[in-house]
């Protein structure tokens, strides 16, 4: 039977101090840590395998092209796509919502609405409002309760009283660790005619996605969030809309055919991938959905679920701890504050401790801005956490009110 301690030798990070005490690592929703495996198939690429794909009739860049394209292949299994061109490799989240915004922005127009939410992260917002300014469309925003919960009867008015072209929306929240009911809200942009776009860079590494099931339009994701490399992302998209899509970038790969007077262009992926990608992060990155398949589904929700529910509990306990919103479902994320203590200096203190947290506003104002906070600081869980460490993480924070009395 697998356990949290028996996999916590899988990641060679956690070995390590800090300051001299053993890192407790608890800024996943950052970035997730790199098993061992992903980052031998990083070596092994470099050392005996390093060519361009898509490009030489060579043996190297064959087998590096065999090996960049299988991972499009265990990506549409893992999301459950249901052709591989609907797989488009980009360079994270942040670039497949560009690339988004960049392409549907050039079918919106004056009298059109975008419709975000207020706790979207800023790659979701800043994008949006690009395309605004440039067409004249409006951009609108689905509020947020005290909660932490999305309004969705505000949400329904908006798609029935506006031209709504599109709703881009997170599915776990960053800052605040709400989970928002995607399949229903997808459901009903589309009775309004609204296509949906999923923000997945915090919900993939926590729960199986089934993007035939919940019907979204498109969906992106990260794969250094899902124990994988940086510099790699996912856009996921219906095939007949991402072929009615421009390109996002011009120059090699991406053509059919190039005059010196025009060019055409190859259907999806390969629309959108121009130029020498992230060669070895792409390969590696099957090793990550590997490495999940390993773990399980089963297993992974069911521990994340118990260590987040006992650090929840333990939070709760701590006097002048407010834990930020209190949202109908919350998933690998606890944002906090201490009274008196700004979340600057709290994160300093609990750093010399060994304790790796996020502080600030986690590229979220419009939520801190919600809440009338400056800042929090976020402690974000994955299945190598352990309880051990939430409790060595709650004597940490009593350490820390100490000292600032």
């Amino acid at each position: 039977m697998t356990t949290q301690f028996q996999i916590r030798n899988d990641f060679p990070l956690l070995s390590q101090e800090v300051n001299g005490n053993p890192l407790v690592y608890l800024d996943s929703a950052a970035s997730s840590l790199t098993p061992q495996t992903v980052i031998d198939r990083i070596t092994r690429y470099y050392s005996q395998e390093h060519s361009n794909v898509h490009r030489g009739i060579h043996r190297l860049s064959q087998n590096a092209t065999d090996a960049y394209e299988s991972t499009r292949d265990e990506v549409q299994r893992f999301i459950n796509a249901k052709s591989r061109n609907e797989i488009v490799f980009t360079y994270g989240t942040t670039d497949s919502i560009n690339l988004l915004a960049a392409t549907l922005g050039s079918q919106v127009q004056s009298g059109d609405t975008i419709l975000i939410t207020e706790m979207e992260h800023h790659a979701n917002i800043v994008p949006w409002q690009e395309i605004t300014w440039k067409t004249g469309a409006e951009l609108a925003f689905i509020p947020m309760d005290s909660n932490g919960d999305l309004d969705l009867d505000v949400m329904k008015d908006l798609l029935r009283n506006r031209r709504v072209k599109i709703l881009a929306l997170v599915h776990i929240s960053n800052s605040l660790g709400t989970v928002n009911p995607v399949e229903e809200i997808i459901q009903i942009a589309h009775e309004n005619g609204t296509l949906v776009m999923i923000d997945a860079a915090q919900s993939a590494p926590h729960m199986p996605l089934d993007v035939q099931k919940i019907d979204c339009d498109f969906l992106v994701f990260s794969a250094h969030k899902v124990c994988g490399p940086t510099g790699f992302g996912i856009l996921y998209g219906k095939e007949e809309l991402l072929n009615s899509l421009p390109p996002y970038r011009s120059g090699g790969s991406m053509i059919e055919k190039v005059e010196l007077t025009e060019s055409t262009y190859q259907s999806s992926p390969f629309r959108f991938e121009t130029g020498t990608p992230p060669i070895a992060s792409g390969i590696a990155f099957s090793e990550s959905i590997a490495y999940y398949k390993t773990l399980g589904w089963e297993w992974i929700t069911r521990t994340e679920h118990e260590l987040f529910a006992y650090a929840e509990n333990r939070l709760k306990s701590i006097s002048g701890l407010k834990l930020i919103g209190s949202p109908q479902k919350r998933a690998a994320v606890l944002p906090f504050v201490l009274e008196g203590i700004h979340g600057m200096d709290a994160g300093m203190v609990l750093d010399k401790k060994g304790f790796a947290l996020r502080t600030g506003h986690h590229c979220t104002q419009p939520v801190l801005r919600h809440f009338s906070i400056a800042s929090s600081i976020r402690a974000s869980f994955m299945f190598y956490n352990t309880k051990e460490e939430i409790d060595r993480f709650i004597v940490a924070i009593e350490e820390t009110k100490a000292f600032f009395t």
